[in-house]
Parts: structure tokens; C-alpha cells; sequence
């Protein structure tokens, strides 16, 4: 699923539509009514006089059943026709619950409702039966909502518009009730996770915002993204800098230093948004420049509100004409900031900005803060309350790092399956840690493509500099590190630094040859003897070898990314970690140190992500031996994939 499911469960008239249909359109989001499918069945039994399971479903085939999704203008259509009214007869109601009951036709819509809910981009609120237990149960957030007959039964007699009395809709209701209850297919009943709701005291309002609540709580809500667009060198990362309180941006004055789109956090008066740093934008870019343009682009279309940067002192130029052409016809949300505004001279050359028809040119200077308060509150004024991107969407994270060059970007870009990160000959072409969300081996994770680590940066400035402080920084978020190799040429001092940099953060490991397609037999030989020879401290390490050019191999990746992940969050129970360490101290004690054997008394795991095990002992216990204990530890139970620490504590007998 691609965006955040919803489902609300529970009984006939207990709010669930209008329930479901609100909270839809508070946080813009798709919605999905499955009884309607039920109902439109149903009718197209009554209308073709059909009632086994396989003609009612051969007559849909013949009039497909469509779900328009807004829930601003939720309709149901059979073929081309609208029937959002018809299905809603009482005709239609009185035989809704025997056609829903038969098992081969609600496999076929519980087929379709997963269709139109993969559909959803963002999210979506799916009401009806079934949904948290059958059609979704990994919905996100599952409801189940319900009231009292009475109340129920006035509700419904409110959309019947006066076609029944009340107590005949109690009545049918009741028998709805007892249908439901005990159908053999699927009883009515909550998902084993779902929350329940009592609506029958509560006003529609009250019941979206305990809603809300939940997903507030369960952090369910996207955060707005605000897209920082506009020329080469007009101040994009030093804002970007200013707005999230830190220097993470790479900010140099030759243009042209920022390459991919970068996504930052960042929270102003309690709003909490994602700021997406782009390249400089170009009217005729050539060579990479078209690729940084197209990023620029890119991040426009995914964007809530673009931000719009001008250089106050140079005012607008026919690139800034041009690009705000393709603003407007992205229909999107346009901010317009005149950056570079230092004082009062500037603030009279960025009035003329009024000019571009963005409506008030919000001034400010990026590097000195000034205007940078107006300019937020603004910003947060004009964000949606809800937006596409999760705070903490629960993927797993895998940092891409290794020397310039390698290939990560290029086995990001064939792992996606799509072009997600500038590619390009010059080492170095990747700057910024960039995230993105990647499905393979029937799992998402979220990949942060990084800059290539090269010998020696600057200490404290230049691009190369904040490009190894940020690849420090997403080595940190990541799980798992991949470190990527060259295949084709022989291993480096730098190679083995960075995977003596991921051990020393604890990090699990997975090692992949890239450009094996470059790789004759004999390098291969060679390969072997490269690694063993100077990774001997990691056999531990997961491998794979892979093309990032043709996509050989890529699915093995998968599988070594969770066989690693396993081993960094494994943990060994004590009983059996104590009856191990017995046997091998019984078999190998611990050599003697000043004259003394050390007792080994036992041990215990104290922590995992990665696995740190503590032997308590009498004595100081010799290096070498830890080591042993070590690799004794991976021999009987597993860890590939993940550094383990064995610690020694020393504690006298009492």
C-alpha cells in the first residue's frame, strides 16, 4: 500500500460514512465506502435477475462496478451509468446481506476494494464490514465504530428521508444485527487490534476528533513538504540552513554545489514540516545540469507548497520568468521570497518583485536570520494540515556509503527501478544523503544514497568536508550499512576505513562487489584473496555481487539485508548463553594471567542493535580470549551480518 489506511469498522447507521467521509477530507485523503460495492452488486443481481455468485459475477464483468474516491463527491457507477442513488433503495437493502454473504462474490470485491486501495497515493479511510479483519487487515489504523439501535435507527431514518418510520428501521436494522452476527462467512465482530468508538452520545465532530487523536498519536498524520526552488546561487541552502537551526545543507558560493533534492525535518510554532533543498534551476541546462533540473522539477510536483527564492540584489531574471511559468501551471502553492535582503537599499530593489504576480515578496536575508521568523510563520499559515510525508514511517533504514565513484547511486537507480538519483562519470557527483523509499524482495526500506568518502577533507570547510559530515550523520540513522566496492579494481586503504568506520557505529554490514559485469575469472580469484586477506576481521560480513549497471543479481540484496538485520536485533536467551559458556570454559579455560585463572562466573547479553554480550570473571581476561568467546558465540548461534562485543567485567567473589 502506498499511502496510510484507515479502516472503520462496524454495524449498519452507526456513522461509519459520514465518519469516514469527514476525516477523508480533513486530512485529504481517498475514501472507500465497500458496502456500496455490496449494494451495487446487488443491484445488479436485482436488475439481471441473477442469484448464484458466478452469474452475478459474470454480469459485473459486463458492467464493471467504479468508486470515484473523493470523498468530496463520492459516486458509484455500473458501466458508465451513476446508481450512488439507486443502491440505496429499500429494495436493494432488504437483499444486500444474502448477496454479501456468498463466498465467491466477496472474494471478487474484496479483490477489487484492494485494487482501488492501492490506488491511493497518500492515504485513504475505507468504511464498511469486514474491512479491518478481511480487506485490510495491516490497515494502519483500525476502528471499529458503533451505537445503540436507537440511536442508530434515527440516523438511518434521516438518510431514508421519511421511506420508512422509525421503528421499521429499527426493525430492519435489528435483523441486519442478526444476520451479520452469525453469518458462517465472516461475523461481524472488531479486528483483534481495532480501537472501538461508542458513538451513540457523540456529534459527528466529536467522534473526527477522537479520530484525530488516534492518528495523532499513532503518528499517522503526513507531514506538509515544502519544496525550495529557484536559481543556481541565490541562497536556496543557506535558507534551508536557517529554517531547520543548523548547518546541514552544503553551502559554498560556487553554484552548482547542491545536486539532488535533499529532504530536511523541521518544526516552527509546534508545526512540524519536510523541507526539500534543491539544485539551482536552469532554463537550458546541459550536462548534469539537466539532471539537477529535472530533481528541481521532481520536487515541485511532490511538494505541498513551493518556496520560491529570488536574489533580492540581482532581482528577477528571464531564468526566474521562466521557471515561474512552470510554477503556475503546477497549480501549486507559490511563496515567494526575496532573499539577500540585508537592508534598506535591497528592500527597495525587492519591491519590484511585486511585479512576478506571486502576490508579497517575503523579504529576508538567509545568512543573517533577518526576516527568517516572518517568513516561517507565513509558511506555516499556508500549509495543509496534513501532508504526504510520514514523520516516522517504520521502514527500515540502509545507509549506501563507500569511496567516490563506486556505483551507489547507480544500484539506488536499479533497485528503484527508475532513474531517483543524478548519475554521472565525475566522481563526486553525489553531495547530500538522499532517502527514498525502494520495494524489493516483497519489503519497502528506505535506502539514503550518500557521498562518496575520500581520503582526506578539508577540517573545516568545503564541500568534501560537509559531505563526510553528512554521510557520518546518515550512517547514524541507518541499520545497516551497505558498503559498496569496486569489483574492477583492486581494494584500497579507504575501502577497509569505512568498513572499520561502520563496525566502530555498530552498524550491521552487508558488503556488495559492484561492476561484477567488468569482472573476468581471474579477478574474481583475485577478489577472493583481496578480501580475505584484509577483511579477515569481518567474515562475519553479508556479500553480494552485483551489476548496478544491468541489475544482475539485485534480488539477492534483499535477502542479505534481513539475515543482517536479524543478527543486529538478535538476542540469546540467558539460560542458554550461561549452559554455552560452561561447556566452552569447561573444554578451553582462559589462560593464566600474574599466576592466576581467571573463574569465568557467567554472562549476559546486555543489549542488541548490535549484539553486546558482558562475561563477568575473578580476573582480567586476555584479549585474544574475548576474541575466541566471540567467534565461538557465532558459531553456535548464528549473528551474520552484524559486529557482536563480548566485555569483560571484573567481579570478586562476595
Amino acid at each position: 500500500m502506498n499511502g496510510t489506511v484507515v479502516a472503520i469498522d462496524g454495524p449498519s447507521g452507526s456513522g461509519k460514512s459520514s465518519t469516514a467521509k469527514a476525516v477523508a477530507k480533513r486530512a485529504n485523503w481517498k475514501y472507500l465506502d465497500t458496502g456500496a460495492l455490496y449494494r451495487a452488486a446487488t443491484l445488479i443481481a436485482i436488475e439481471n435477475n441473477v442469484s448464484q455468485a458466478w452469474e452475478i459475477i459474470a454480469a459485473i464483468k459486463k458492467n464493471p462496478i467504479f468508486f470515484n474516491s473523493d470523498p468530496k463527491d463520492p459516486r458509484i457507477l455500473i458501466g458508465d451509468r451513476d446508481v450512488s442513488a439507486d443502491i440505496r433503495s429499500q429494495r436493494v437493502t432488504d437483499n444486500v446481506s444474502q448477496i454479501s454473504q456468498m463466498p465467491e462474490l466477496r472474494s471478487y470485491l474484496v479483490d477489487l476494494q484492494r485494487n482501488i486501495i492501492e490506488q491511493a497515493p497518500h492515504g485513504i479511510v475505507v468504511e464498511g464490514r469486514d474491512i479491518g479483519t478481511v480487506v485490510v487487515p495491516e490497515a494502519a489504523l483500525k476502528i471499529f465504530l458503533y451505537a445503540d439501535l436507537a440511536a442508530r435507527a434515527l440516523r438511518r431514518e434521516a438518510e431514508l428521508s421519511g421511506e420508512l418510520d422509525r421503528e421499521s428501521v429499527a426493525k430492519s436494522l435489528d435483523n441486519r444485527d442478526l444476520a451479520d452476527s452469525t453469518r458462517k462467512t465472516s461475523p461481524l465482530r472488531p479486528a483483534d487490534d481495532a480501537l472501538e468508538l461508542d458513538s451513540t452520545l457523540l456529534s459527528l465532530d466529536e467522534v473526527i476528533d477522537v479520530i484525530w487523536e488516534w492518528l495523532s498519536r499513532k503518528n499517522l498524520l503526513g507531514l506538509p513538504k515544502i519544496a525550495v526552488i529557484g536559481r543556481p546561487n541565490v541562497g536556496k541552502s543557506t535558507l534551508v540552513n536557517r529554517i531547520i537551526g543548523r548547518r546541514e545543507a552544503i553551502v559554498e558560493d560556487t553554484p552548482g554545489v547542491t545536486r539532488d533534492k535533499v529532504k530536511y525535518e523541521a518544526e516552527w510554532n509546534g508545526r512540524t514540516f519536510i523541507l526539500i533543498d534543491t539544485g539551482g534551476w536552469e532554463m537550458a541546462p546541459e550536462g548534469i545540469s539537466e539532471k539537477i533540473t529535472a530533481g528541481s522539477e521532481s520536487a515541485i510536483n511532490e511538494a505541498d507548497v513551493v518556496l520560491f527564492v529570488v536574489d533580492a540584489q540581482v532581482g528577477a531574471l528571464d531564468e526566474d520568468s521562466a521557471l515561474l511559468e512552470l510554477l503556475r501551471k503546477s497549480h501549486k502553492k507559490v511563496v515567494l521570497a526575496a532573499n539577500k535582503v540585508d537592508g534598506p537599499s535591497e528592500e527597495a530593489l525587492a519591491h519590484t518583485l511585486w511585479n512576478l504576480g506571486l502576490g508579497e515578496p517575503r523579504f529576508v536575508s538567509a545568512l543573517h536570520g533577518k526576516g527568517a521568523g516572518d517568513l516561517l510563520d507565513y509558511l506555516v499559515s499556508v500549509l495543509p494540515e496534513v501532508g504526504s510525508e510520514q514523520a516516522d514511517d517504520g521502514y527500515r533504514r540502509i545507509a549506501l556509503i563507500g569511496r567516490p565513484n563506486v556505483g551507489k547511486s547507480s544500484l539506488l537507480n536499479i533497485l528503484a527501478g527508475e532513474s531517483r538519483v543524478i548519475v554521472d562519470d565525475a566522481a563526486g557527483t553525489t553531495r547530500d544523503p538522499v532517502d527514498e523509499l525502494i520495494e524489493i524482495g516483497g519489503s519497502t526500506w528506505r535506502f539514503i544514497d550518500t557521498a562518496g568518502i575520500r581520503k582526506r577533507a578539508n577540517q573545516d570547510s568545503g564541500t568534501d568536508y560537509y559531505a563526510s559530515l553528512r554521510t557520518a550523520t546518515a550512517l547514524e540513522r541507518a541499520e545497516v550499512a551497505v558498503v559498496v566496492f569496486d569489483a574492477s579494481t583492486p581494494l584500497t586503504e579507504q575501502d577497509l576505513r569505512i568498513v572499520t568506520m561502520v563496525e566502530d557505529a555498530g552498524r550491521a554490514l552487508v558488503i556488495v562487489m559492484n561492476k561484477w559485469d567488468l569482472v573476468d575469472e581471474d579477478r574474481q580469484i583475485q577478489i577472493d584473496k583481496e578480501l580475505e586477506r584484509n577483511l579477515e576481521r569481518y567474515p562475519w560480513a553479508q556479500r553480494v555481487n552485483v551489476s548496478a549497471l544491468t541489475g544482475w543479481h539485485r534480488d539477492r540484496l534483499a535477502p542479505a539485508l534481513r539475515t543482517a538485520i536479524n543478527s543486529w536485533e538478535k538476542r540469546v536467551p540467558t539460560s542458554k548463553l550461561n549452559s554455552f559458556l560452561g561447556a566452552l570454559v569447561a573444554a578451553t579455560p582462559p589462560p593464566v594471567r600474574g599466576g592466576k585463572q581467571p573463574k569465568i562466573r557467567f554472562a549476559t547479553q546486555a543489549a542488541i542493535c548490535p549484539p553486546k554480550f558482558v562475561v563477568f570473571a575473578s580476573e582480567f581476561v586476555e584479549t585474544g580470549y574475548r576474541r575466541f568467546i566471540e567467534r565461538r558465540l557465532r558459531e553456535e548461534f548464528g549473528f551474520p551480518g552484524t559486529p557482536v562485543e563480548v566485555a569483560v567485567k571484573v567481579k570478586e567473589r562476595e
